[in-house]
């Protein structure tokens, strides 16, 4: 290439001054020389200078720091969404945080922050995404005049219903504290309450709470066919209310696909896999959920499969522009005006920070209650000011996950769970080993046997070998970075030392002669080969 740049500078003075022909004849040679295309090396030529670009095209950042600061701050505001649902996010949750006074952005910093397409927004967040990083019992089966008389539709059977159609089922099954969770079909509306248990009349009662929470009515019910929802009092529940109550197809859970996104998307993400079980552990869920469903439903935006072909063994999916419930809500024709009235209403109070706080300390209380110790009480971390929380919104990719459920419970060290069966000769064998550190354990074993046989049978020969592990292990460390001398560069008879020794080799001094053996510690599981330095005359 250097060549090359030394032809350029010596031509381009000679192609300037020439005619036409003469610029074709120098063009000619040029071409033929370097192996240029003529059209590149005629731009070379009348520029006189090799146009080698490196790194980033200059004048194309227009994200400054300060932009990239901002989008960190809004992005975790949303809890951490991908850039394709972010994007269409960032014009309400940047007017709902100035609104309530949570950031102030300088004009071109906010002019360019609602300017940031998708792609970029996963661009700017990739170094903070990377550093941020059962079976079931099986129920009795419902009454079959039951399942009967409750009609079937499948996945394809909605026909674009009108706000107001859900799909409903339980989170968590078993003897604990359940959730159960709504989905509309149009819209994605999403709520959630606990279930303390798994009765039909309970179920009545939190479903008639959830239809008052709703923003528009309930017309209908599917849902699985679970015994809670199979049986009389929910059949005769929607009949006397006026839902139209249909179940999915047993074994076939795609039916109920919409339900079961935001069982993972929304519950599971939200309090992650522990038990809860009690009271105190509903209460706490019905916070959590109080918050959370305002957070989801107006600040979540999500997908919505608008088209699916199948091409051979290829389907192709298409989607609608990620849209929170509240946006689809009220840009659904069918909406009337006074649900449209309430939820603008309700949502120019919202502030997403500190929905987001409420739920981060609920969180915390539910793991503080599923990790209760069993004796005493251990500190429990104080629960963030709004300010803190939002100051923290800045730097929180650093620590990783963030969400108290989605961090695992630490499970103690396991302990020895069997008695000892060296106990009773653990000083001999120490003391064996520190005099004849090249034993293998099968020898020591067969030291052990011979006055006592039958009491250290072979089966023994691991657990052994463990000990001998940690005592070398032990002896090797002391070796290396054990306690020195005044002077530890040298030693004590002729004035020289190797730098790596610190006299803790004396522990392995001769017995006769107080001469030192050349033994090695090798740190092995299998200790059945001694070390090529051990002394011949010491093996038996």
């Amino acid at each position: 290439m250097a060549a090359r740049d030394e032809l350029v500078a010596a031509v381009a003075d000679r192609y300037a001054r020439g005619d036409r022909g003469e610029r074709g004849r120098i063009l000619d040679e040029f071409a033929a020389v370097t192996g240029y295309h003529r059209k590149h090396a005629m731009r070379l030529l009348r520029s006189g200078q090799v146009n080698r670009r490196r790194g980033p095209r200059p004048g194309r950042r227009i994200y400054d720091e300060a932009v990239r600061e901002a989008l960190i701050v809004v992005w975790e505001a949303s809890d951490r969404i991908c850039g394709k649902r972010l994007r269409p996010l960032l014009p309400i949750l940047v007017e709902a945080m100035e609104r309530h006074g949570h950031v102030q952005l300088a004009p071109e910093v906010r002019a360019r922050l609602l300017a940031m397409s998708a792609a970029t927004i996963d661009r700017a967040l990739r170094d903070v995404r990377r550093q941020a990083g059962t079976a079931t019992r099986r129920r009795s089966a419902p009454s079959a005049a039951i399942r009967r008389s409750v009609p079937v539709r499948t996945f394809d059977g909605w026909d674009d219903p009108p706000p107001g159609f859900v799909e409903a089922d339980p989170v968590a099954r078993g003897s604990f504290v359940q959730t159960l969770v709504l989905t509309d079909i149009a819209t994605g509306w999403t709520e959630c309450a606990p279930l303390l248990v798994r009765e039909q009349r309970l179920l009545t009662e939190v479903l008639g709470e959830l239809r008052k929470l709703l923003p528009f009515a309930l017309l209908g019910l599917d849902t699985d066919n679970d015994s809670v929802f199979m049986n009389e009092t929910v059949r005769d529940y929607c009949q006397q209310v006026g839902i139209e109550f249909t179940r999915c197809r047993p074994y076939r859970k795609n039916d109920q696909a919409w339900v079961e996104q935001k069982n993972g998307a929304v519950v599971r993400r939200a309090i992650g896999y522990r038990r809860f079980e009690g009271l105190e552990a509903a209460a706490a869920l019905a916070r959590l959920y109080a918050a959370m469903r305002l957070f989801v439903n107006f600040f979540q935006p999500s997908f919505k499969l608008a088209s699916k072909a199948r091409d051979g063994a290829v389907v192709r999916k298409r989607y609608h522009l990620p849209a929170t419930p509240c946006q689809r809500l009220l840009a659904d024709p069918r909406t009337n005006e006074d649900v449209r009235h309430r939820v603008n209403e309700l949502r120019a109070t919202l502030d997403p920070v500190r929905l987001l706080q409420q739920i981060r300390a609920a969180q915390q209380q539910l793991v503080d209650i599923a990790d209760k110790p069993v004796l005493g009480e251990t500190a429990k971390p104080a629960l963030p000011t709004l300010e803190e929380f939002l100051s923290g919104l800045r730097t929180a990719w650093r620590e990783g996950e963030v969400r108290p459920t989605s961090v695992a419970r630490a499970k103690p060290k396991r302990s020895r769970r069997r008695p000892d069966p060296f106990a009773a000769v653990t000083v001999e064998l120490r003391g064996w080993f520190e005099a004849e550190p090249w034993h293998t354990s099968r020898e020591l074993l067969e030291r052990l046997q011979a006055p006592c046989p039958g009491v250290y049978p072979d089966g023994q020969l691991r657990t052994l070998q463990r000990r001998l592990k940690e005592w070398r292990r032990e002896a090797a460390h002391q070796m290396v970075f054990g306690a020195t001398t005044a002077d530890p560069g040298f030693a004590h008879g002729d004035g020289k030392r190797s730098l790596l020794s610190n006299g803790a080799n004396d522990c392995f001094s001769n017995c006769e002669g107080g001469a030192k053996s050349p033994v090695d510690l090798p740190l092995r599981l299998d200790d059945a080969a001694a070390s090529p330095t051990t002394p011949q005359g010491q093996h038996q």
